[in-house]
């Protein structure tokens, strides 16, 4: 992968902190009104705030990290404390997983508890639990991220409480941080330093009390760790996909620990697909799913699912863009349209040659100027060209 591709994902960063810039100057001056005293306050209630949030959080990852250890003793063949597992996770898991599925309508509890019950009876490989249990736990802090960006939202202008919630949703994005930063070292991208990116613009965004530059923010973490998810399920060759059904030619038992945490990564990322291109979710999960054969998985129907499915998600946002055309939404959504394309990086870049997707990504970059410069006409023009070829991969 030349360098051109390699830092992409950091000219998309620089653009959303250059569709935020408007109006800083004024917000910045109005900030510098208040007397430092009062500056040097609230400063150290944040701390103390943060502080406790994080320990908070920290001990919740521990629990975590305490349970997919012992749960790894099954690759070893050693024996596996269930008890204690199953312990751990209704004291100190299954309460936040708990609000997560009532918010997002999901279904980790059942997935996670059935997994380490089936476990227990000796019904389901310890090692296929293990990354059931782990991919699924992701799952669940990667939508309390989810659920803080909502609350800060909710509650922008009470500068302490949104701080509180920001730190929250990164403490929660120290326990995905490994899973990115794997795939950085498979596929050379640079999605954690991406990532920390955002945050840092989301930072600058709350001291400024400037939303759409926390939501543009926003969308560049959510976003990414999206495409870690793609990467790490369905992109080729380092997908779960290719790698399971490459071991299920050999040890098909094997295959299916790998099948597992596919499918486990795959469902963060059902949300969008399910919503927007319901076949290909579908079909994914079809070949995916624990009782499928995983002797029959089909890693290329896989990898063009998804590449149809984001394709179709992409066009949804620009549709979007356009349709709130001269208000902040059309903005986050025409940065959200390029995210997506972003996420398929790879697969265009084979499909459409390193030059191919060097255009596309261009004219994603042209569009978000359009909308920046008000100009509709141009963006209409451009958007023309980008409907053109995400409507290729739709087929």
């Amino acid at each position: 992968m030349t360098n051109k591709f390699k830092f992409a994902t950091s000219s998309f960063l620089a653009l959303s902190l250059l569709l935020s810039a408007c109006g800083q100057d004024e917000k910045k001056e109005e900030n510098n009104t208040q007397s430092e005293k009062n500056e040097n306050e609230e400063k150290a209630t944040e701390t103390d705030n943060e502080q406790s949030v994080t320990e908070d959080i920290a001990t919740t990852v521990e629990s975590y990290n305490t349970g997919k250890d012992e749960l790894a003793k099954a690759k070893e063949d050693k024996e596996v404390d269930y008890e204690m597992v199953s312990k751990l996770y209704k004291e100190d898991l299954q309460s936040l997983v708990k609000k997560r599925d009532g918010e997002f309508e999901t279904s980790m509890d059942q997935q996670i508890t059935t997994a380490l019950e089936a476990g227990k009876s000796g019904d389901l490989d310890g090692y296929v639990v293990k990354q059931i249990f782990d991919k699924i736990m992701q799952e669940a802090f990667f939508l309390t991220m989810r659920h803080e960006f909502i609350e800060i939202k909710e509650h922008w202008g009470e500068k302490e409480e949104v701080t509180t919630e920001l730190e929250e949703a990164k403490a929660f994005y120290a326990a995905l941080e490994g899973t990115v930063q794997k795939r950085d070292a498979a596929y050379s991208t640079k999605m954690a330093e991406t990532i920390q990116g955002g945050f840092d613009e989301m930072d600058q965004a709350v001291e400024n009390d400037d939303e759409l530059a926390f939501q543009l923010g926003k969308q560049i973490v959510d976003k990414t760790l999206m495409r870690t998810f793609y990467l790490a399920v369905g992109a080729e060759p380092h997908g779960y996909a290719t790698k399971a059904a490459k071991e299920a030619k050999e040890d098909p038992e094997s295959a299916r620990v790998e099948q597992a945490e596919g499918w486990a990564f795959y469902q963060s990322l059902t949300g969008y697909l399910e919503k927007y291109a319901s076949e290909e979710a579908k079909m994914i999960e079809s070949q995916l799913n624990l009782e499928s054969d995983v002797t029959k998985l089909d890693p290329k129907a896989i990898n063009e699912a998804f590449v149809s499915g984001f394709s179709k998600v992409a066009l949804h946002e620009y549709e979007e863009s356009q349709e709130y055309w001269g208000e902040d939404k059309s903005m986050i959504t025409a940065l959200e349209g390029a995210l997506f394309i972003e996420i398929l990086e790879t697969d265009f870049q084979r499909e459409l040659g390193e030059d191919g997707y060097a255009d596309l990504r261009k004219q994603a970059e042209d569009y978000i100027g359009a909308v920046k410069a008000d100009d509709q006409e141009k963006a209409k023009e451009i958007l023309t060209s980008i409907e053109k070829t995400l409507n290729e991969f739709t087929k």
